[in-house]
């Protein structure tokens, strides 16, 4: 049996990708930059609510994934990634969905061969699996897809 599991590259401009049930990966990004007039928890119940539908269109997830990031060079990155991981966590905990962060330099290592991979080796690494990444964070959320698969068939611990 195939698990669904939802992977993120958590941001302004966020990254996901999917595995069905049927083995199928959609993947894309989506922007959570703010609009006008808006307060600012609403890119937070925008993202709550793209989670919502997606869980729906799915069906089952089995667990969720994500990019952990241990610093940030900006103030409000890092206040922008701790607002949606709190959304996240929240929102598997209340449906009971595992979730786990993996280290930005595993990603990277594992998807480009080393912890310190450009943005561009990771969408080139992505393309050279036969996706077509938008841009870095589609290709480092299919990176946390394809790393956890290859840990799936005991390929990386």
């Amino acid at each position: 049996m195939i698990n669904t599991i939802l992977c993120f590259d958590l941001g302004t401009k966020m990254g996901w990708a999917i595995r069905g049930g049927n083995g199928h990966i959609f993947s894309g990004t989506m922007s959570l930059q703010p609009r006008r007039f808006e307060g600012g928890g609403m890119r937070y119940l925008r993202f709550k609510q793209w989670l919502n539908e997606i869980k729906h269109t799915a069906g089952d997830i089995d667990a969720v994934y994500f990019e952990e990031v241990r610093r940030h060079v900006g103030t409000d990155a890092a206040h922008v990634y701790g607002g949606l991981l709190a959304t996240l966590t929240a929102w598997c905990e209340h449906h009971q969905i595992p979730y786990e962060g993996i280290p930005v330099s595993t990603i990277k290592k594992a998807t480009a061969g080393k912890g310190n991979a450009s943005k561009e080796e990771m969408i080139k690494a992505m393309r050279a699996k036969g996706h077509a990444p938008c841009d870095d964070n589609e290709a480092d959320a299919l990176a946390i897809l394809h790393l956890v698969k290859e840990r799936e068939l005991g390929y990386v611990q």
